[in-house]
């Protein structure tokens, strides 16, 4: 199919943008190729206007013509690419270093859009990182894929119907989330379909650990494109009746007889670096609530039991080791939850971390008598193991508003912590057996009904180090945890639906 695409690209310099201007003409298939140009960058370098429109020998001629927009992701934007392209697809790249197009790559995303019906394609890549090149597969997009960081590559193409339709519909302006609104509404009329082949290579920059990067969506300097993303996944939930109004059924927090108002729950599983000082964190606690705290140890190997049996003079610690041994973290929790000595509130510490100070069981179990919720997320400082503060430091997760921050919740890739739950009610939820994101699962599903409290002060020191669960994740496994994480947003989406439509 001859001039079958029209491509955009961003302005970054003139060298990048030729290149990839050059591997998508030389597959045939390019009507046109454009770059967009920030206003922002036009004002402060107007020669990069010059650069881009001239097609001299730098830009090697590939390029068609620029567009001026108020940001590469902007509503602004989508609308003038959906005015521009003049071909049956459209081709997005997101990046501002070279492309490298495989070869017949580009016709290979047209036919299989056409024979699917797809309103958007997107594939496998290769990626450049130092100069190493290695496959970076990426994962299937499904109802609860509604995380705006989605990796679908730099590569996307789409149905160019189905792309000015969702730009028909476009009734909100954003400088940040067009291009996240564009998928969306894209969504909730065509497939988004994933190719399993790796059909180009791109240069990744962001070198950083997996565990560096999970906070940056609570990075208070990114704060201005979460508001906007929020803005963008709520409208999108309320046109496909996935929206909660902010109406809670009422929680009995005297129900049942318990021996104890609060347990410390810690899974764990060797961390003999770490474990003493959680211990002590937790037994040093003043509170006039009586609590004890539950250490489950899911059969440790490097030391971790004998240091918990060295606080064994302490009755407030109960220490439980499973009957099985097929249990995650989430088992481990349910453990502790159904044991007769677990307290009226579920209170989560993890191995690796510490409490702040010697109140924080007070401020939880006080904000669930003062809010009348059914679970408590707090806010935590991040240190090294040293516990010294880094990057980006207090964790105050204040993308959760009391009117929106369930809906919210299914955006974002977690609910903060520490958390802390209402025994009886996750009693009946249950912990899913699995070691990542277990308690996003159950908290998702507590949010559905029941409101969420908040305290918004450090309640504990989040230790990264090297031996996180998550610092280090290669490609398969982060792809596994991202996967499980979508498809427990798609099963309470599917949940909230069926309740919206009286369906019980």
């Amino acid at each position: 199919m001859d001039k079958a695409v029209t491509c955009f690209l961003p302005f970054s310099d003139t060298g990048s943008v030729a290149a990839t201007a050059d591997s998508l003409k030389h597959s045939g298939l390019a009507g046109g190729i454009y770059v967009i140009v920030n206003e922002e960058i036009e004002r402060l370098s107007p020669e990069a206007k010059e650069a881009v429109s001239a097609g001299d020998g730098s830009m090697s001629g590939s390029i068609d013509g620029y567009i001026t927009s108020t940001g590469f992701s902007s509503t602004d934007a989508m609308r003038r690419m959906a005015s521009l392209a003049d071909t049956p697809y459209i081709l997005i790249y997101s990046k501002g270093f070279p492309l490298d197009m495989g070869s017949h790559a580009v016709a290979r995303l047209t036919q299989i859009c056409k024979d699917s019906g797809a309103g958007m394609v997107y594939a496998d890549y290769y990626e450049k990182k130092n100069d190493t090149l290695a496959p970076h597969p990426v994962i299937d997009y499904q109802q609860g894929s509604l995380r705006d960081d989605f990796n679908f590559g730099s590569v996307t193409l789409y149905d160019a119907i189905a792309f000015r339709d969702a730009c028909s519909r476009m009734d909100q302006e954003y400088s940040y989330a067009g291009l996240y609104d564009l998928r969306l509404k894209i969504s909730q009329k065509y497939p988004l379909v994933h190719i399993q082949e790796l059909l180009y290579t791109e240069v990744e920059t962001d070198t950083r650990k997996t565990g560096e990067k999970q906070f940056d969506y609570v990075d208070p300097r990114n704060r201005a494109v979460q508001v906007e993303m929020e803005r963008a996944c709520t409208h999108h939930l309320k046109c496909i009746n996935g929206w909660l109004a902010p109406d809670f059924r009422e929680v009995a927090l005297d129900d049942g007889a318990f021996e104890f108002d609060a347990s410390v729950v810690i899974p764990v599983r060797n961390r003999v670096k770490t474990i003493g000082d959680a211990i002590r964190s937790v037994l040093s606690q003043k509170t006039k609530y009586r609590f004890n705290l539950i250490i489950v140890d899911n059969y440790s190997t490097d030391g971790t039991t004998d240091i918990i049996k060295s606080f064994s003079s302490d009755s407030r610690l109960v220490h439980i080791i499973p009957e099985r041994k097929d249990l995650g973290i989430g088992g481990c929790w349910n453990e502790a939850l159904f044991s007769e000595r677990c307290g009226r509130f579920a209170i989560q510490l993890d191995s690796d971390d510490l409490y702040i100070d010697d109140g924080v069981i007070t401020k939880i179990v006080d904000a669930f008598h003062e809010q009348k919720c059914a679970m408590v997320v707090g806010s935590y400082r991040m240190v090294n193991f040293d516990l010294d503060e880094i990057q980006p430091g207090l964790i105050d997760h204040r993308e959760w508003t009391p009117d929106n921050g369930r809906n919210n919740a299914l955006r974002i890739n977690g609910l903060g912590a520490p958390r802390a739950f209402y025994t009886p009610l996750l009693r009946q939820i249950r912990v899913p057996n699995v070691s990542y994101g277990e308690d996003y699962a159950a908290g998702l599903a507590v949010s559905r009904h029941y409101r969420i409290g908040r305290i918004y002060e450090p309640l504990y020191l989040c230790r990264r180090w090297d031996e996180n669960s998550d610092a280090v994740l290669d490609v398969a496994k982060a792809n596994a945890h991202n996967l499980y994480k979508d498809r427990i947003r798609t099963i309470e989406l599917m949940a909230r639906i069926r309740m919206n439509k009286g369906i019980h």
